[in-house]
This record gives C-alpha cells, structure tokens and sequence, in this order.
C-alpha cells in the first residue's frame, strides 16, 4: 500500500514537472532565482538551501494541522521538503518580487509530529504517540522586501502512526516570520562614473 502511494506521488511528481519543464524558458545554469541559503523565524524555524535551478531542500520545526481517518492532531511538527517552484518565470514576466524565493512550488514531504509538542489532537487520551506524514504538497511562499515571509501549503498523503492507527488524509500548514539571512538584490547596480 505505501509503495503504490509512493509510486502514485512520483508519477503525479514526474508529469508535472515534464509538462511545465517544456514551458521552462530561463536560460542559464545554478540556482538563478533561488536563494542559496535562507533562514526564517517567526512561528516556526526553516532552513532553506537552494540545489539547482528551480530545486531547494528544507527543513523547519513549524506548526501543521494531520487528519486524516482516526482523527486529527495540530502543532509542532518537522518538515523536511524538496521543493520545485514552478512560477519564476511567470512572476517575472509581470513584474512581481522572486526575492527570497517568492513562488508556488509542489513536491514530496515528510512531516513527524511528535506527541509532546501537540496542542490538540484527538487521537490518543495523552500524549504518548508520533504520527509521521508521508505524501506531496502543493505550497505559495512569498518574502517581501522588508523580510516578512509566510508560506502556506496543502498536501495529502499517507500518515503512519507509532501508538496510533495508520491512514491517509490531508496536511495543511501556514508559518509566517522574518528571513534573517541577506535576500539577493533585484535593483540594478549603477556604477557613477567623476
């Protein structure tokens, strides 16, 4: 059963990315619009490493709502995501900010909630479980000039429970904070010339 999910998601994954890699028009190669590293904090902490045109890993510890069949749980949770943003160019094309990788992106993700750290849940009588997300997720995030960044995002997987029963159900997450690394600048530099 997990393995026919993993294979669905990476199909799903794969056709995505080669219908809209046939609209790819940037030219160049690296991360041209990503930024190379990316740390945020506000409701949550998340690393972000840029990989390749388009492609970045994260991390984050940051709040997440699981439901799925045996209930729900909503808190902490660790996320570990690759993602592929899609819209660079587009953004682009109508004059909008890619500053701090400011696009929608989908790709797989892996959440683990731990019970400790949930604020309500209707799962276990304590809080003595772990419910791990396995699944894709559909994401917009924006970081404007000032810094501020929020992300929001929807997926829907698999969730294999330790202490509780396995199911499938949506993910939904929402951060909001400060990116407190240096965003690239997208004024053009003048040089002034006595």
């Amino acid at each position: 059963m997990n393995k026919n999910l993993f294979f669905i998601c990476l199909f799903i994954f794969a056709t995505v990315y080669q219908l809209h890699s046939q609209r790819v028009t940037e030219k160049g190669y690296g991360i041209i619009n990503l930024e190379r590293h990316q740390f945020t904090f506000g409701t949550g902490f998340r690393y972000e490493i840029g990989l390749f045109k388009n492609v970045s890993a994260s991390t984050s510890i940051a709040p997440a709502l699981g439901v799925y069949e045996e209930g729900y749980t909503f808190g902490l949770a660790w996320n570990i995501r690759m993602r592929y943003y899609h819209n660079f160019q587009e953004r682009l094309d109508i004059n909008n900010n890619v500053t701090g990788n400011s696009a929608n992106y989908i790709g797989p993700a892996r959440s683990a909630f731990f019970g400790a750290l949930q604020l309500s849940q209707n799962l276990w009588e304590d809080n003595d479980f772990n419910v791990e997300f396995l699944g894709g997720v559909y994401g917009i995030q924006r970081t404007y000039r000032s810094g501020f960044n929020f992300n929001a995002e929807l997926g829907f997987g698999y969730f294999r429970g330790d202490g509780v029963p396995n199911g499938y159900g949506p993910l939904i997450g929402f951060t909001f904070g400060w990116v407190a690394t240096k965003r690239k600048n997208d004024k053009p530099k003048i040089k002034w010339q006595n």
